[in-house]
């Protein structure tokens, strides 16, 4: 396996844990799931500091979501490949982020 494909790989599972934990974290507090309803609170300070949280959170959230359709409303399975596709590129992007900022701050090597 080349460097830049264990790279990948590296940052969709560090993408994928910072979503999972951002939300399960969210959950705890809130007593309540993350959602992107967040964002319908009208303009306040909340909705806006719901954008930066919901950037990370969203590939936990996608997928959350898309299992759930799955099994009670019977998504087809071309839908739940697509929802699946995009929360992994998402949690791509994202993990590239964190994990560049780990190295911008001298955390990893």
């Amino acid at each position: 396996m080349s460097p830049e494909a264990l790279n990948s790989l590296f940052s969709i599972g560090i993408g994928f844990a910072l979503a999972g934990a951002l939300a399960s974290g969210y959950q705890a507090l809130a007593q309540r799931p993350a959602g992107f309803g967040l964002l319908q609170e009208g303009v306040a300070p909340r909705a806006f500091a719901a954008v930066p949280f919901l950037v990370f959170a969203a590939p936990f959230i996608i997928m959350r979501n898309t299992l759930r359709g799955a099994k009670i409303e019977r998504r087809r399975v071309e839908f739940v490949m697509m929802a699946t596709v995009l929360a992994g590129f998402w949690s791509l992007m994202s993990g590239t982020f964190f994990v560049m900022t780990l190295r911008a701050a001298g955390v990893l090597a």
